[in-house]
């Protein structure tokens, strides 16, 4: 059996003649003839009793069996059709990793062009500050860093770091990162891309005070703002109010890698791959 012939047998059912239902389907009421028998070799029996003449077939009990069955596989066919042609024209669902300063910053945009392209997407974001993030359950990852493991990964953005103060503590410009030694400062945990700055400062011998870690972007600069400490943050991190100011390092701080990463050896779906291209045209923007 195949749905050729299951829905053969349903245009004969419904139109009561092997030539009526060869004018529904588009075929000479031979080949008709050659599908029914098809059938009825694979079940095992006749499906229709043929009166001969005008008269109209009818079916079986084997048939009314078949028939009853082989309208729910062709509707669940049809089903899967439409759900693959509504996939293809982007309406399934994409799962996105994220983190703060891309959910901010890169994905409003992303989101917004992509629903203004394809209403129905069902996009889920899962936000969170890990180590080392895994897409395993996820269509696409962004991370500050390579990803370890099985993965195809692309880098979108490089971040440069600056130094948030308040207004008055540096002259305009440049400061020296040597000005951080044993100076108060907030910072986020020492996890991602953090550990690697901290590194830098270790390595040049400089011992900043820290007084305050947390991983909300926001709280960083609200107590840089209160007098804290200072803050080195990445750029994208950045929603400054307007009495703070910013300050290029010299030496530079080596910038913050912005990855999207994706299982390796995985079909990405529509929806999946134009998020990769919007992502592209919002960083480069930035």
């Amino acid at each position: 059996m195949d749905l050729r012939h299951l829905a053969t047998l349903d245009a004969v059912a419904t139109e009561g003649t092997f030539g009526r239902a060869a004018d529904r389907l588009g075929y000479t009421q031979s080949a008709v003839s050659q599908q029914v028998a098809a059938l009825e070799k694979a079940v095992g029996g006749a499906v229709f009793d043929r009166p001969g003449g005008p008269k109209p077939v009818r079916l079986t009990p084997l048939g009314e069996v078949v028939l009853a069955h082989g309208r729910e596989i062709l509707a669940r066919a049809k089903a899967t059709e439409d759900a693959v042609e509504r996939f293809k024209a982007g309406e399934g669902r994409v799962d996105i990793g994220t983190f703060q300063s891309v959910t901010n910053v890169i994905l409003p945009a992303v989101v917004r062009q992509l629903l203004t392209e394809h209403p129905q997407a069902d996009i889920r974001l899962f936000e969170e500050e890990t180590d080392q993030p895994t897409a395993d359950g996820l269509d696409l990852v962004f991370f500050d860093g390579r990803l370890t493991g099985d993965v195809e990964q692309t880098k979108i953005l490089d971040d440069p770091y600056v130094l948030v103060t308040r207004p008055g503590q540096f002259p305009q410009g440049p400061v020296p990162l040597q000005a951080l030694h044993g100076v108060a400062m907030v910072a986020q945990p020492p996890i991602c891309d953090q550990v690697r700055i901290e590194r830098v400062y270790a390595d040049a011998g400089i011992a900043p005070l820290i007084v305050f870690r947390t991983a909300d972007n926001r709280g960083v600069v609200s107590m840089v703002r209160a007098g804290m400490g200072l803050a080195v943050m990445p750029r994208l991190a950045l929603d400054l109010p307007t009495d703070l100011h910013t300050h290029e390092l010299e030496p530079a701080l080596p910038p913050r890698e912005i990855y999207l990463a994706w299982q390796a050896n995985r079909t990405l779906s529509p929806l999946a791959t134009r998020v990769i291209e919007l992502t592209r045209q919002v960083t480069e923007r930035l």
